[in-house]
């Protein structure tokens, strides 16, 4: 079925001079394996892309990697294993200062999309001192944000026990194992369905924060920069065709989600809808504001040592966005 898909898009570039696409159908594919760090509706432009053979078409055979939180970016992009991951700013931050030497070159969030909810039985936040906030690992964004929480509830980090529990934190929060914690969505929408008390919403806040970056290895950069922008291309393709056509969208995000739930699944596309950046483009206040809340003493305060606009800027200067804005006709 995949191969049909790919040559109908080539037939259809070949006919109508579809920018963005050139013939794949018998070229050799370049392997691309990208990580998922979480599972998550900011996921979404990428499952689409692969859903409607995109990266195909721009000569990509893509391979999704399911990971465990921001920890494993370094290791796993210097080795090769993955060659792009689903991750922020923070988790490069943390990176660099272990000797690594990461990118952000996109994001598919630009400020933070999570709320913390409290387990069952914490019902002030007074009792949530001494408490367990579970993170999915450590320097990754659920990791920063609940610093960010524990500043608003006048504690810090010394005040609890953080831990690293994974991207499944609703079910040992909701079986009351933890303390508390920050959901995204789905979860985010299904806690607020079960009745779990909100602790603090930083989502309603609307705080800049590159929260969910396409993170890569310099190097990578460096020698392989034509296969980044084909799939920054395919990307960007698919977060058009997930705005323009909201029932695949829904399809899609409900199948990578495993919901079934159609409040949950509407919710969780509404709140890809709104906040997407809509050419997967770095908002930089949302970097300067990580690089602020995160980078401890004697870090680059440097932003070109964590993120990489050139990709996307050039996409821009040659017209790839525009050109995909009129063909997708969303706003």
């Amino acid at each position: 079925m995949r191969s049909i898909t790919i040559v109908i898009i080539a037939i259809l570039a070949a006919i109508i001079g579809m920018p963005g696409y050139i013939n794949q159908a018998n070229a050799q594919l370049i392997p691309f394996r990208v990580g998922e760090a979480a599972p998550a509706n900011t996921f979404l432009a990428i499952w689409v892309a692969q859903d409607a053979g995109f990266y195909e078409a721009q000569g990509l055979k893509l391979e999704i990697v399911h990971m465990v939180g921001g920890r494993e970016s370094g290791p796993e992009l210097k080795s090769g294993r993955v060659r792009l991951i689903h991750v922020g700013m923070s988790s490069v931050i943390r990176a660099n200062l272990a000797g690594g030497d990461l990118r952000n070159i996109g994001s598919l969030s630009n400020l933070i999309r999570t709320t913390m909810f409290a387990a069952p039985h914490i019902k002030t936040n007074a009792e949530l001192k001494g408490g367990v906030f579970g993170i999915s690992s450590e320097g990754s964004e659920s990791d920063s944000a609940t610093s960010l929480v524990l500043q608003r509830l006048g504690m810090t980090r010394q005040d609890v026990i953080v831990k690293e529990i994974g991207t499944d934190r609703l079910t040992p929060l909701r079986n009351g194992t933890i303390a508390a914690s920050v959901l995204g969505e789905p979860q985010r929408t299904q806690a607020i369905s079960m009745g779990l008390r909100i602790v603090s919403d930083l989502f309603a806040e609307r705080i800049p924060w590159l929260y969910s970056g396409l993170t890569v290895d310099r190097g990578y950069i460096n020698s392989n920069r034509d296969t980044l922008v084909r799939f920054l291309k395919a990307t960007i393709e698919g977060n058009h065709l997930a705005l323009k056509d909201e029932q695949r969208a829904k399809q899609v995000l409900a199948r990578e989600l495993k919901l079934t739930d159609q409040k949950i699944i509407d919710q969780g596309y509404a709140n890809f809808k709104a906040e997407t950046p809509l050419h997967a483009e770095i908002d930089v206040k949302g970097a300067e504001n990580v690089l602020a809340a995160v980078a401890p003493p004697g870090a680059s305060r440097n932003l070109s040592d964590y993120i990489d606009t050139s990709l996307i800027d050039g996409l821009r200067a040659e017209g790839f966005l525009s050109a995909t804005e009129r063909r997708f006709g969303t706003k």
